[in-house]
C-alpha cells in the first residue's frame, strides 16, 4: 500500500520545517511528501534560512503563483500528481503528535467503504483556554465512522472532514472526481458530502493526532466565516437540507458552560464577542451576491478569489 503525502505551502515557517521532521521519523513513512508551494520568492528566503539545509531533500517541491491559488483546484492538482493508493492531505502548521500519525491515520481505510480519515487536532499547549476547549468539542477522544444514515441525525456534521490532516483511498477520491474543482473554503467538507451520499463512509480517527490551532481576533473570524458563508451560497445542493446551527449552539453552551465554571467570565466575554463576529460573517458570506463587490473583497480573507 503506497501512501503519499501532499502539502500546500504559503510563506512556510519554522512550523513547518517540525512537521517534515516528525514526518520523516513516522512509523510508516511516506513513499512521496509533495509539496505545492505559493510565492517561490518567500520559499527560496525560507529554505535559504534553514539550518537544515538537508531537511528538503528528497521533498518534491512545485510553486504556483498567489492568483493560481484554488481550495480545491490546487488540492486536485497535487493529487494528481500523485500515484499512490492513499494520499494524506496535511496544512503546513499541522504537526504530528508523534510518529504513529501515518500508521493510526491509514488503519480505518483497510475498509474499502471507507472514502477519507481524518485525524484529532489538539490545541497547542500554549493556546488560550477558549481555543482548548473549542478543539475539544470539535475533536472529541473518540473515533466514528459517518455514513449517509447519520446525515439526519448529525446535519452538518456529517460532513465534517478536516483536510488539516487527512488520508484519502485514491481510488473512491478518482472515482467521485476528486475535490470541488474551484471554491473558496470547505473543499474537505464538500468532498465528504458527495462521498456520503455516493455510498462511502468517512472516519474520524481519534487516535491519530495533529497539533493544529490558532488564535483568530474577531476579525479575522469574521473574514474566514464570510468565506465559510460564500461557499454554502455557491453550493447549494451539496448543503441543502442540512443545517449548522444546531452545532453551533451546542458548541457555543459547551465552551462558556466550562470557561464560567472554571472561573472564566472574562475569557466567556472574550468568546461571545468572537462567536458574534463568525455568526455576522457567516451571514453575510449567504448573501455576498447581494452586496457590492467592493464590501465582498473587503469581508473575505481570500480577496483575488473574486477577481
Amino acid at each position: 500500500m503506497s501512501i503519499d503525502v501532499i502539502i500546500p505551502t504559503y510563506k512556510p515557517k519554522k512550523g513547518f520545517i517540525e512537521l517534515l521532521l516528525m514526518l520523516k521519523r513516522q512509523t510508516v513513512l511516506p513513499d512521496r511528501i509533495i509539496v505545492i508551494n505559493t510565492d517561490e520568492d518567500c520559499f527560496r528566503e525560507f529554505e535559504s534560512g534553514c539550518d537544515d539545509k538537508g531537511i528538503l531533500s528528497g521533498i518534491e517541491i512545485s510553486h504556483i503563483k498567489k492568483e493560481e491559488f484554488d481550495h480545491g483546484h490546487t488540492r486536485n492538482t497535487a493529487m494528481h500528481m500523485s500515484k499512490a493508493d492513499i494520499c494524506i492531505m496535511m496544512t503546513m502548521d499541522a504537526l504530528p503528535k508523534d510518529e504513529y500519525l501515518i500508521e493510526k491515520l491509514v488503519e480505518p481505510l483497510k475498509d474499502e467503504k471507507i472514502a477519507a480519515s481524518y485525524a484529532r487536532q489538539l490545541a497547542y499547549e500554549n493556546s488560550s483556554i477558549t481555543e482548548k476547549l473549542t478543539r475539544q468539542f470539535n475533536y472529541p477522544d473518540e473515533s466514528i465512522v459517518k455514513s449517509a444514515k447519520d446525515i439526519e441525525s448529525m446535519q452538518i456534521k456529517a460532513f465534517f472532514c478536516s483536510n488539516v490532516c487527512c488520508a484519502y483511498n485514491m481510488r473512491i477520491f478518482n472515482e467521485l472526481g476528486g475535490f470541488i474543482d474551484r471554491t473558496i473554503f470547505n473543499e474537505d467538507m464538500i468532498y465528504a458530502a458527495k462521498a456520503l451520499r455516493a455510498g462511502y463512509s468517512i472516519a474520524y480517527c481519534a487516535e491519530a493526532c495533529v497539533y493544529h490551532s490558532h488564535e483568530y481576533s474577531g476579525r479575522e473570524q469574521f473574514k474566514r466565516n464570510f468565506d465559510n458563508g460564500v461557499s454554502h451560497a455557491q453550493n447549494p445542493l451539496v448543503f441543502e437540507g442540512v443545517t449548522q446551527d444546531g452545532e453551533g449552539k451546542r458548541m457555543v453552551k459547551s465552551v462558556l458552560k466550562q470557561l464560567l465554571g472554571s472561573g472564566h467570565p472574562f475569557k466567556a466575554v472574550g468568546y461571545i464577542y468572537n462567536c458574534g463576529c463568525k455568526y455576522t460573517g457567516f451571514k453575510l458570506g449567504l448573501r455576498y451576491e447581494k452586496l457590492p463587490k467592493g464590501i465582498v473583497r473587503a469581508f473575505s480573507s481570500q480577496r483575488e478569489y473574486f477577481d
